[in-house]
């Protein structure tokens, strides 16, 4: 019975907590999603064995992110599929502004065939977070070394081989709440040369529904947007490249976040897939 009462108790006061409180609502949703993102991350890995360093071991954990948000009260919207680059790796840059980027990542995953990240070595020895992550095809790299050139040309050599599509933030940092841009690292723009591939920008809208102690329901807008060729670049064309990725990515961010969920401002027709919808905006 003492265990009984302590749990009614908690739930109770949980419950209250919510109703009454932003601050406490938005703590409860944060160790909500904190919690499930571990755990979604790691339980599968019995599963993720039996096919190791394939991406779609994080169908799963993408799938259980995409439902959580539905608990958080996000409407998951992604536009652009037709611009998904086809039959070659990419770098996907995106903009970065919080933890609530994984759920960016949990919708691009499905639809975005054949995606990995790159994380530092260091990940991989944070078990068994660091497990799950090298079964889903991770490419761990060592940051800062001596040898950061041959790093970044075993990874392009990587993603050529694998056809693989990076996901990176070029920011570096979260910038969140913010209306404009951090200036992008020059990282993903190497990498993209040595792979060979062509960046594939993707605008997040800013999360307006975070502020100030407060996490209310809102609609986390993704935009996929035409590839940048990089065919013919070299090392003197990076500052072009990333002068005209930041243009476009601030462009569409700034018209995801000023546009508002309106019914005249999608197409007629919303195709739903999975937990998401893709939508098409109107000019």
């Amino acid at each position: 019975m003492g265990f009984i009462a302590w749990s009614l108790a908690i739930v109770a006061f949980l419950t209250l907590l919510w109703t009454l409180s932003d601050a406490g609502k938005c703590l409860i949703k944060w160790v909500l999603f904190i919690t499930i993102s571990i755990c979604v991350a790691t339980l599968p890995i019995p599963i993720m064995l039996l096919r190791p360093r394939d991406p779609k071991n994080a169908l799963i954990p993408a799938a259980a992110l995409r439902a959580c948000s539905t608990f958080l009260g996000l409407t998951l919207s992604v536009e652009g599929v037709e611009n998904i680059v086809q039959n070659t790796g990419c770098v996907v840059l995106i903009n970065h502004q919080s933890m609530l980027d994984l759920i960016v990542l949990a919708c691009l995953w499905p639809i975005m065939d054949n995606c990995t990240v790159i994380s530092k070595k260091e990940v991989f020895y944070v078990q068994p977070f660091g497990l799950a992550s090298w079964l889903w095809g991770t490419i761990f790299i060592e940051r800062g070394s001596k040898n950061a050139l041959d790093a970044v040309n075993k990874t392009g050599e990587i993603i050529r081989q694998r056809k693989a599509r990076v996901l990176m933030f070029p920011e570096g940092t979260r910038n969140l709440g913010k209306n404009k841009l951090l200036p992008l690292k020059k990282g993903a723009f190497h990498l993209a040369l040595a792979s060979k591939v062509p960046i594939q920008p993707v605008a997040v809208c800013r999360y307006k529904f975070l502020k100030n102690l407060r996490f209310e329901s809102g609609t986390l807008k993704i935009k996929i947007l035409p590839i940048i060729p990089t065919e013919g670049c070299t090392k003197d064309d990076i500052p072009k490249l990333m002068e005209d990725t930041y243009r476009v990515l601030s462009e569409n961010v700034d018209a995801l976040s000023d546009s508002g969920v309106k019914e005249n401002g999608y197409s007629n027709g919303t195709e739903k897939n999975g937990h998401f919808k893709t939508v098409q905006i109107s000019n």
